[in-house]
């Protein structure tokens, strides 16, 4: 899994067109750069969509929460949306969570969203999310 900065990488769902086309027309092209994005920054981004574009900050807030999961973690950018929908909203979050309970959440939301015929995260990439997470920025993976 890859979550990456690469600009050919940051492709947002549909629903969010208007958010990506704001965040690239200010040179928000990436991952990493959307994580990076101090509150003051995105507010002023927000307010700049009185066009009628659709962006608003909560849903630019929503959008760099999930970058922050994929730059921290290295999840692809559907995984992090699952952990948001499922209530963790950080990395912090995550390594506290019980791998258990937090993938039987994320299988009600999958069948909610995707339909009883969604492929289901399993447990062991729940908890390598989870092992991900605990070993936080700087520390050993051993």
């Amino acid at each position: 899994m890859s979550g990456g900065d690469d600009s050919s990488a940051f492709r947002l769902p549909p629903h969010f067109q208007a958010e990506e086309q704001r965040l690239r027309a200010q040179g928000l092209d990436n991952w990493a750069s959307l994580a990076a994005l101090d509150d003051g920054p995105l507010r002023q981004l927000a307010r700049a969509g009185g066009d009628g574009s659709g962006a608003s900050e909560a849903r630019l807030i929503r959008l760099r929460g999930q970058a922050r999961l994929v730059v921290a973690l290295g999840v692809l950018p559907e995984e992090a949306a699952l952990l948001l929908y499922a209530g963790i909203a950080t990395a912090k979050g995550l390594a506290e969570a019980d791998p258990e309970r937090l993938r039987l959440q994320i299988g009600r939301l999958q069948r909610q969203l995707l339909g009883p015929r969604a492929p289901l995260i399993d447990f062991a990439t729940v908890r390598s999310w989870i092992h991900r997470a605990r070993q936080g920025p700087g520390r050993s993976a051993n």
